[in-house]
């Protein structure tokens, strides 16, 4: 069994990789996405970006994220992530909070060291849906 100290060590470290990871360059390819606005009303509507996350069989990082910036969003709407495997079956849903420039981020783990034993908890490809709410006519809409 684990100690305390050497669990806390663990998560420390785990911690610190993905401080690591998230204030460094990204180790992705530019990716396409494929992005549509769904109407709400006259005023807003979702913006669904469709990304492909694939996890690599030999990653060793344990965290993932998905960041971006929303010119035109719509103030108290998170952004909602949903990411599907290959088969179309959900594997995690989230949301995260925009800040006032625009920007949100969401971190999720895709290994985990438990006692000594690696568990992937992504390998290979997945879908990833982002929903927005932004305005469809920034330039017409009094952003108070």
């Amino acid at each position: 069994m684990i100690s305390n100290f050497k669990s806390l060590t663990i998560i420390i470290t785990a911690i610190a990789i993905g401080s690591l990871i998230s204030t460094s360059t990204s180790f992705a390819d530019e990716q396409k996405s494929n992005t549509q606005i769904i109407p709400i009303d006259g005023t807003i509507g979702i913006e669904k970006t469709v990304v492909i996350l694939h996890a690599s069989s030999d990653n060793a990082l344990p965290w993932g994220f998905v960041e971006g910036k929303i010119s035109n969003h719509v103030s108290d709407y998170p952004v909602i992530i949903q990411i599907y495997d290959n088969d179309g079956e959900a594997v995690h849903f989230a949301q995260s909070n925009v800040e006032e420039d625009g920007t949100y981020e969401y971190k999720f783990r895709v290994l985990s060291i438990n006692d000594g034993n690696t568990i992937k908890i992504f390998d290979g490809d997945y879908t990833v849906n982002i929903f927005k709410v932004v305005y469809l006519n920034p330039g017409s809409v009094n952003l108070v």
